[in-house]
């Protein structure tokens, strides 16, 4: 039997006290691969109303840019997307392929990056996972090393956190969890790259955590990007797109050029049938 389409309530909404007027990039609308699932356009709304101008970057997300003015400031989206209600493929039987073959718009994804430091951990990643089978059994023994490794603690988020740190600290937040995992497969020669969007609990048991943005990595193997989420470390139901890149200094939710001070931050993701 088929698993029926179901419809989540997508939505984020930013608050800000700004002492004075501050240019803004936003990368908070669906990315295009799941535009064609929405129910309406998730068109960013600010309180006042600015001017919006938009643009796509090299990794292909939809950033908005605009200035925001000086004092209380909010921002956010709101939409419907309809999903295929089921849980993530699992991709563990995928082969790899060899560097040399890798496509050219691939190979970044197979180098250093801010928070991927491939040069600190190679040593290490080979150590762990040298005798590991190749391919998507390799990128789960990853994930599974990762997910045991790194305890989440929300209370210690910290925006600098790298994956060496992330290692060396043993403790971090999603984000921290995709660094890491992505730095260990580019190691091993898998060309992996960060992604950030909405994941609620669909089809998870209470109790659950406040909303927030998720961030996992999809990998490069047998010719195709393949999804894997070291935090969570299961298939997961509802996991919709926002920005990919080579790690999150290239896909920030709101990227501020000024002074600022986040007052209030939510974010929805939840089941409507």
């Amino acid at each position: 039997m088929l698993k029926q389409n179901i419809r989540i309530q997508l939505g984020c909404d930013f608050r800000f006290l700004l002492p004075q007027a501050t240019p803004m990039i936003a990368i908070l609308n669906v990315h295009a691969t799941r535009i064609h699932d929405l129910e309406g356009p998730d068109l960013i709304g600010t309180w006042p109303t600015v001017p919006l101008s938009a643009y796509h970057d090299s990794f292909g997300n939809w950033c908005v840019r605009l200035v925001a003015p000086a004092g209380e400031f909010r921002i956010g989206t709101r939409t419907i997307i309809s999903d295929c209600g089921a849980p993530d493929v699992q991709a563990t039987k995928i082969g790899e392929q060899p560097v040399e073959a890798l496509p050219n718009e691939v190979i970044q994804f197979l180098l250093g990056s801010r928070y991927c430091e491939t040069d600190l951990l190679s040593e290490v990643a080979w150590r762990l996972f040298e005798n590991t089978p190749h391919g998507g059994a390799r990128v789960q023994a990853i994930c599974d090393f990762v997910h045991d490794h790194i305890r989440f603690d929300y209370a210690s988020a910290r925006a600098t956190r790298s994956a060496t740190q992330a290692y060396a600290e043993g403790k971090g937040v999603c984000r921290d969890y995709a660094h890491l995992a992505i730095t260990f497969c580019r190691c091993m020669n898998i060309p992996a790259r960060y992604c950030t969007g909405y994941l609620g609990d669909i089809g998870i048991e209470p109790p659950h955590e406040p909303g927030d943005f998720s961030a996992w990595m999809e990998v490069w193997l047998d010719g195709a990007w393949w999804v894997f989420d070291p935090r969570n470390n299961t298939p997961r139901i509802g996991r919709v797109l926002v920005a990919r890149g080579r790690d999150a200094s290239d896909v920030p939710m709101i990227h501020t050029f000024g002074a600022n001070q986040l007052v209030g931050f939510e974010v929805v993701s939840d089941q409507l049938s």
